[in-house]
């Protein structure tokens, strides 16, 4: 049952507690990772927006890397949105950091301007109508053949999933709509 799953998500730096907080509203338990042993028992994990560069140093300084590679491996869901996507990334653009090489795709940080030029959109595609909110997003591009688009705006790839690791350039925790987690619960539950 969806409530018996406790789905993880990675708090280091960002708004953890709002994915928390969306996760708990569809039924499983959120629980905060800021150690390797938080992800023990975890059906699913969240890498959230925020800052990419100061998450990826809180991976290093935690000793995460590794210990996120093997819950990939695992098969269990993992979901990145915006720095989140930078991180699962297997290269990054536009001052690199060190990625966790998930996802066959390539990262372009703040690839839509700085936090002044934020917006929200419509997406296109199979979550046609999914408001989307961008703040310094990344975009995706060279998506590898495994890659599949799951939603696009302005015919850019937003939502992509690569077997267990989704990943979106925007916001889903900022809005009311829960297809986005609710599509890492089921194939958290799968």
């Amino acid at each position: 049952m969806e409530s018996d799953l406790r789905i993880g998500v990675l708090a280091i730096q960002g708004d953890f507690e709002a994915h928390i907080r969306a996760i708990e509203e569809i039924g499983p338990r959120g629980v905060p990772v800021r150690r390797e042993k938080d992800l023990d028992g975890l059906a699913a994990l969240i890498l959230p927006g925020g800052e990419s560069t100061t998450i990826s140093k809180g991976l290093d300084r935690l000793a995460l890397h590794g210990p996120i590679e093997a819950f990939a491996r695992s098969g269990r869901p993992i979901l990145g949105t915006c720095a989140g996507a930078v991180l699962l990334a297997r290269a990054v653009e536009n001052h690199p950091v060190r990625c966790l090489g998930l996802l066959d795709a390539v990262a372009v940080r703040n690839a839509y301007g700085t936090q002044v030029d934020s917006f929200a959109a419509t997406a296109e595609g199979a979550l046609a109508g999914l408001r989307c909110v961008f703040i310094r997003a990344p975009r995706l591009r060279d998506l590898g053949p495994g890659v599949e688009i799951l939603a696009s705006v302005d015919g850019a790839p937003v939502f992509v999933r690569q077997k267990n690791v989704l990943a979106t350039t925007f916001h889903p925790e900022l809005t009311p709509d829960r297809r986005v987690q609710r599509l890492l619960v089921e194939a958290a539950a799968g």
